[in-house]
């Protein structure tokens, strides 16, 4: 049973990228600030364009219907996915095989938002998102895209800090090389998939929360001949 929300997706390549998605509660507050967002714009708008009338009424819902369904799917398309309320939220619009969300993708997953409302306040949208591990919902099924939050930059090959340890047995080249890419690969992984992870090695099992991790930590500094 995995303990996060990371998804390992093999690219045609043979290339395994892991994504993380997003799930409903955080999805949900940067659906609130892109509302704010709007409200603000419309709010904006409507002072000077009360002087124009009935034309400025039109106008006004014009901008309201834009807002309202295209807003998304400019700033996904020209801002790498993301909305103001999923930038805030560190959130991106991604197809399903990690590759960046196309403006056909876009368009039908926006689109499709008045199903998700049905039959109010997002209640089939929320179902739907609480049936599938990816947490998506109609708009995202039918358009091939997954919303996934946004990994700040790390070092590449970075060991963690900790204390060095010789490895209980001679490993072969592969373990070797295993228990290293464990190391530096667990600043993307949540404690719990790190320790997940950990206590899967046989003479780690049952060690206690966050043990076989620092152990796996100090062996691979071991094998990069940090001595202490």
């Amino acid at each position: 049973m995995r303990l996060d929300t990371v998804r390992q997706i093999e690219t045609p390549e043979g290339v395994v990228l892991e994504l993380r998605v997003a799930g409903p509660w955080t999805r949900g507050l940067a659906l609130a600030i892109d509302q704010v967002v709007r409200s603000m714009v419309l709010s904006v708008a409507a002072g000077p364009l009360a002087f124009l009338g009935e034309a400025g009424m039109g106008m006004l819902l014009l901008l309201a219907f834009l807002m309202e369904w295209l807003y998304p799917v400019v700033f996904e398309l020209r801002f790498g996915g993301a909305t103001p309320g999923k930038t805030a939220m560190g959130l991106a619009v991604v197809m399903a095989d990690g590759t960046p969300v196309t403006p056909a993708a876009s368009l039908l997953r926006n689109l499709l938002r008045f199903a998700d409302l049905l039959p109010m306040g997002f209640l089939l949208g929320l179902l739907t998102m609480s049936f599938d591990r990816s947490f998506r919902r109609l708009g995202d099924l039918a358009a091939g895209t997954v919303v996934v939050h946004r990994e700040r930059l790390r070092p590449v090959g970075a060991l963690p800090e900790a204390r060095p340890l010789a490895v209980p047995a001679a490993l072969l080249p592969e373990e070797q090389r295993a228990i290293i890419a464990f190391a530096t690969r667990t600043s993307t992984w949540s404690p719990e998939r790190a320790q997940e992870l950990a206590s899967t090695v046989p003479t780690l099992a049952g060690s206690p929360p966050g043990e076989a991790v620092r152990r796996l930590h100090g062996m691979a500094r071991w094998l990069q001949g940090d001595r202490g």
